[in-house]
């Protein structure tokens, strides 16, 4: 080939890394892109159901309960309702965002292009988390307006909901590989989610409860997120924060390998 050629010639495709960062990059706009257009939907309704639970939990029940682990329980509960958000909306983003592109068709430009399966679930994933901060940012700023929020652990408080977010937006996802009606969506947020959440030490200390009850608590993975997340602002936490991290990790691991392992058969993509 002569100078003359190689200089007209076109430029050289980039690197597979490149095209990765591209394609990872692209998915978490577009799903940040979806939050912020439609921020009344992903924004405000959790907003209003914060300061509702803040309003009747903690202002109106709140004054009758009293003190719990040695602090007010408006500032008890806001760890927990802070965590509570952040779970409930990492789950629904993935799970609407990847049933609507199955439900779409449009799922099927992700399979055709040349990324692998885990980034497709990473981004997905990434756009999850994404909205599990933005909700968890609005609801901590709702809960300075009702009581004062210390910090004891900023590490603790930042990894805990890091980790949260991922494994409850692994869900979603999960969810969404198996769905195959909009039914199919909502059936685990209902049936599952929402009893674990409300059982899972967000508006009482599980040493409240007989001891047969306690042990059951225990079973709760949400318990120990919820928990790990107190312990960074309050400095108290009903089971062991080593542990509850361990837990966290452990099922972070588990449920990413699941995704990938789920799309590299195709289930529910290529049925």
């Amino acid at each position: 080939m002569s100078e003359a050629t190689r200089a007209t010639a076109a430029p050289p495709v980039g690197s597979a890394a490149d095209r990765r960062w591209v394609g990872l990059r692209t998915i978490v706009i577009r799903e940040f892109s979806r939050i912020i257009r439609i921020w009344g939907q992903t924004l405000v309704p959790p907003a209003i159901t914060a300061t509702l639970y803040f309003l009747i939990f903690g202002s109106l029940i709140g004054r009758r309960i009293g003190d719990m682990g040695g602090f007010t329980y408006m500032q008890y509960i806001a760890p927990g309702l802070i965590m509570m958000s952040v779970i409930t909306n990492s789950y629904g983003n993935v799970v609407s965002s990847f049933f609507g592109a199955k439900f779409g068709r449009h799922v099927e430009e992700l399979l055709v292009a040349p990324l692998p399966n885990w980034l497709i679930v990473l981004g997905y994933v990434a756009g999850g988390v994404v909205r599990g901060l933005l909700v968890g940012l609005v609801v901590t700023a709702i809960a300075l307006f009702f009581t004062h929020l210390r910090v004891e652990h900023l590490p603790v408080v930042a990894s805990a909901v890091l980790l949260s977010s991922l494994v409850f937006a692994l869900g979603g996802f999960i969810n969404a590989v198996f769905a195959k009606n909009f039914d199919q969506i909502s059936f685990i947020p209902t049936f599952i989610l929402t009893p674990l959440t409300y059982l899972g030490g967000v508006f009482y200390s599980i040493t409240m409860l007989p001891p047969w009850a306690q042990h059951v608590s225990h079973a709760n993975p949400i318990l120990y997120m919820v928990n790990a997340f107190r312990y960074g602002f309050l400095g108290v936490s009903d089971v062991n924060v080593g542990l509850a991290f361990g837990i966290m990790l452990a099922a972070v691991a588990v449920l990413f390998a699941l995704s990938v392992w789920l799309m590299e058969k195709g289930t529910g993509t290529r049925e």
